[in-house]
C-alpha cells in the first residue's frame, strides 16, 4: 500500500515556520511528500469576506484559525501590507526541493483564488483564471529554474477555465479535486487530458470538532479511512500551517503507524508516474461540498460516458 503525503503552503507564516519541522518529520519517517506553495502576496486577512459562505463560522470555531495562523497573519492584506511570499521564502522553497521532494503550485494569491475562482455555474472569466495561474507558473519558474510540473488548487477550488488551462499550461498532472481514483477530467462535455490524482483522505481540520474528534485522536480516523477497501494508492492532503506547527505531533503519529504497517510514503508525482493515460477512466468535474469544509469544492464525479 502507498499513501501519497500532499502538502498545501498557504502563507507566509506557513513558509517561513511550519516547512523546516514538516522536512525534518518527513526525515525522521522515511518519508517523502509534493508541497505545493502560494507564491505570490499573503492576503489572509481578506478572506473575512468568507463569513457569508455556509459552514464558514463553524470550521473557524472548530479549527481555532487564531491559534494556527497568528493574528499576524490574520492582518496581512488588511492593516498589513501582504508579504510576497515567493520572493521571501524563495531559498527555503528550493531548500524543499533540494531534500528530495517534489514541489509544485498551489496559488499565487491563495485568498483571491479561493474566493474569486467561482464553481461551475458561477465562475471567474478565463482571462482571470489564467491571468492567476500564469503568474504562479511565472514565479515558479522563477524560484526554481524550471516549469512546474504540477498545480493542486487551493480548497480544492477550481472553475471549467482553470481545468482546461491545467492542460495548456502543460502540467504533467494535477491534484485539484477530491475523488477515489486518478482520472481525465471531463468539464462540459470536454476532456481535458491532464490527469487528476485527486486527495481521497480527510484532513485533520475536516475531522477534528466533529462527532468527538480531538486532536489527540484524529490520526486515527485518518488511518481507518485509509485502511478501508480502496481501489487505489490513497492521497493524503496537510497543511504546512497545521501539521507543520501545532498539529505536528498528530501528523507524526500518523507517520509512526503508516511506516508500521509497512504503507509506502510518497509525493503524488510518484502515484500520477504509474498511470496509463490511455486506459485511464474520464469522469466528469462536480461541484459538492464537503464535510468540515465550507463551499463547494471540485470532485471526481460520475463516469464519462462517450
Amino acid at each position: 500500500m502507498r499513501v501519497a503525503l500532499k502538502v498545501d503552503v498557504d502563507t507566509y507564516r506557513g513558509t517561513l515556520e511550519g516547512i523546516p519541522p514538516l522536512l525534518a518529520a518527513l526525515e525522521r519517517n522515511r518519508a517523502r511528500a509534493t508541497f505545493l506553495f502560494s507564491l505570490g502576496p499573503d492576503h489572509t486577512g481578506r478572506a473575512i469576506k468568507r463569513v457569508f459562505r455556509p459552514g464558514f463560522f463553524g470550521k473557524v470555531a472548530r479549527t481555532s484559525v487564531v491559534e494556527h495562523y497568528g493574528v499576524r497573519t490574520l492582518l496581512f492584506g488588511t492593516l498589513l501590507p501582504g508579504p510576497d511570499i515567493g520572493r521571501k521564502c524563495a531559498g527555503l522553497m528550493r531548500a524543499v526541493r533540494d531534500a528530495g521532494h517534489e514541489v509544485g503550485i498551489h496559488a499565487w494569491d491563495h485568498v483571491k483564488w479561493q474566493d474569486g475562482v467561482g464553481t461551475d455555474l458561477r465562475h471567474a472569466s478565463n482571462e482571470w483564471t489564467e491571468r492567476q495561474m500564469t503568474l504562479a507558473c511565472e514565479r515558479f519558474e522563477e524560484v526554481f529554474g524550471l516549469p512546474a510540473r504540477t498545480h493542486g488548487a487551493a480548497g480544492w477550488q477550481m472553475n471549467p477555465h482553470a481545468i482546461r488551462l491545467t492542460q495548456r499550461l502543460g502540467f504533467d498532472y494535477c491534484s485539484d479535486t477530491r475523488g477515489t481514483t486518478p482520472f481525465m477530467p471531463v468539464v462540459n462535455g470536454e476532456v481535458t487530458l491532464c490527469p487528476q490524482v485527486p486527495s481521497t483522505l480527510p484532513t485533520l481540520d475536516e475531522l477534528i470538532g466533529l462527532d468527538g474528534c480531538t486532536a489527540e485522536n484524529a490520526h486515527q480516523r485518518v488511518l481507518a479511512a485509509a485502511a478501508s477497501p480502496a481501489p487505489c494508492d490513497h492521497v493524503y492532503t496537510l497543511h504546512a500551517e497545521l501539521e507543520g506547527m501545532k498539529l505536528l505531533p498528530v501528523f507524526e503519529r500518523l507517520l509512526g503507524a503508516w511506516n508500521a504497517q509497512g504503507v509506502e510514503l510518497v509525493g503524488t508525482d510518484t502515484i500520477a508516474a504509474g498511470l496509463d493515460r490511455q486506459s485511464l477512466p474520464r469522469h466528469h468535474v462536480e461541484w459538492r461540498e464537503i464535510a468540515g469544509r465550507s463551499g463547494v469544492l471540485a470532485t471526481q464525479g460520475a463516469r464519462h460516458a462517450p
